[in-house]
């Protein structure tokens, strides 16, 4: 026991010395591991911030992401003319976009489709081979939805994602004479040339 105890009282001397002292070097010990640990983290919180922020901005991909080519608005717009009414639409510029364009003037045929878009099928399906796909709708779209062929004028956002719905543009007035329309209704849409 001899040997144990002398070794035990060369190793940790806090452990065999009076509890008295035990007790006032505890909270001493304790409060300047707190201390040198705080100390440490806030370095560290420093540094890695730093490290975070010089790496984010030479990280192009850490940056906010270039609007890719089939979203960029173009100057085109087209007119939607209903009930002695109209819709003016701003196209993207995508592929889907300008083989719609192509078809124009038309006159077509649009109903309500689930309460929250107008949709109508065209007669001759656009190329949508090349055009990313499976954007969100929002109010306010002009869509193209390619299983189907139709157009769609979305008056409520549409909360169910699809990879088979291509943004072709967005309205810039007259949302409200869609929101307001009811039943079947037909429309010319030809492209504006102002």
């Amino acid at each position: 026991m001899n040997n144990t105890e002398g070794y035990i009282t060369k190793a940790t001397p806090l452990l065999i010395q009076s509890g008295k002292e035990l007790n006032m070097k505890k909270p001493l010990c304790l409060s300047s591991i707190l201390v040198t640990s705080l100390a440490l983290a806030a370095c560290s919180n420093n540094n890695s911030s730093a490290a975070d922020r010089d790496h984010n901005t030479s990280n192009p991909l850490n940056q906010a992401p270039e609007q890719p080519k089939e979203n960029r608005i173009s100057a085109t717009r087209i007119k939607l003319t209903f009930n002695d009414k109209e819709v003016l639409i701003r196209m993207y510029d995508n592929p889907a976009s300008m083989a719609f364009l192509a078809q124009l003037p038309l006159t077509i045929t649009f109903e309500d489709y689930i309460g929250k878009e107008k949709i109508s099928i065209l007669q001759k399906r656009l190329s949508a081979d090349d055009v990313q796909a499976g954007d969100l709708s929002k109010k306010g779209d002009f869509a193209y939805y390619a299983p189907w062929g139709n157009v769609a004028i979305f008056y409520k956002g549409f909360e169910d994602a699809t990879n088979d719905l291509i943004i072709l543009g967005q309205i810039e007035s007259g949302k409200e004479n869609v929101e307001n329309i009811h039943g079947d209704f037909t429309v010319t849409i030809e492209k504006v040339t102002k």
